[in-house]
């Protein structure tokens, strides 16, 4: 499951998982309640290569980061995503 981690006013940054879920609902015509931790190409029909380049896509917009090639390939679940966005935005604070 996504570990909620606590920002530096002790909140909960529960958001990053809520807008996560919210792209991959908009990029594969899902309802947000479809989309869960653990919803990947495997569980979501259409998550080919093309969507999976628009999701890294709209990811690096929303939350103004990079990905690496290496990065792209290890985002293999929603889960696995916000885990990595959480990862990029803490390094990207120091």
């Amino acid at each position: 499951m996504v570990q909620l981690r606590f920002g530096k006013e002790g909140m909960v940054e529960e958001s990053i998982f809520d807008q996560v879920r919210g792209i991959v609902a908009d990029i594969f015509n899902l309802s947000i309640k479809e989309v869960k931790a653990e919803s990947s190409p495997d569980t979501i029909g259409g998550w080919d290569s093309l969507q999976h380049l628009n999701l890294v896509l709209a990811i690096e917009q929303t939350f103004g980061i990079q990905l690496t090639p290496e990065e792209i390939e290890q985002m293999l679940s929603v889960e696995l995503i916000v885990m990595l966005i959480q990862e990029k935005l803490l390094s990207k604070e120091k």
